[in-house]
């Protein structure tokens, strides 16, 4: 796995470059691209008007799909890598990127394992694709690890993040040119 530079600008470029290479395959069985999904996760933050490091997290939340090297990484059944939302944090914990921004994008899919136990209809609403790698991510949670995740003090954030994941999923929807969020990933890195 190729991690940041010593200089923000190479690991910003090095970085959407993945985006570049891998940004138009499928994204795991659903009827939008990698790149598509990923870009209206960060949109939909964006409106909400969440802070930069939010709408970051939701534009790397599933970054572990386009990081992963086949060597690396099991896939899902051909749902892409498993553990990916660890594989992402890690690459941008390896960039020099903030622990929160790892930290909400390592949590993205135990907001999922939570929501199918506090909303078991939730488990309903999940997309085909996002059932079947529910399985690989831990099934739904128990009481445990649901009290232990209502403690975690971005827990509402996360849950939000979610809710974009399962939302970017729209068809036609034109991905706006990606200068935006790497201006936001630029100053992001400087400032640390």
């Amino acid at each position: 796995m190729t991690t940041g530079t010593e200089n923000p600008r190479e690991t910003v470029e090095q970085l959407f470059m993945l985006y570049q290479e891998h940004g138009n395959e499928d994204y795991i069985g659903e009827p939008v691209s990698q790149l598509e999904h990923m870009w209206q996760a960060a949109a939909l933050a964006r409106a909400e008007g969440y802070d930069d490091e939010v709408v970051l997290a939701a534009f790397f939340h599933d970054l572990g799909h386009l990081c992963a090297s086949q060597e690396e990484a099991d896939s899902m059944a051909g749902f892409g890598a498993v553990n990916h939302e660890k594989l992402g944090a890690d690459y941008l914990r390896a960039c020099g990127f903030s622990e929160r921004i790892a930290q909400l994008v390592e949590s993205h899919v135990l907001a999922k394992r939570y929501l199918t136990y506090k909303h078991p209809e939730y488990l309903r609403q999940l997309s085909p694709a996002s059932l079947a790698t529910l399985a690989f991510q831990g099934g739904v949670m128990t009481a445990d690890e649901a009290a232990e995740f209502e403690q975690n003090p971005d827990a509402d954030i996360i849950i939000r993040l979610r809710q974009w994941d399962d939302l970017a999923k729209q068809e036609g929807m034109p991905v706006s040119s990606l200068t935006t969020l790497k201006g936001l990933a630029l100053q992001h890195l400087l400032s640390r």
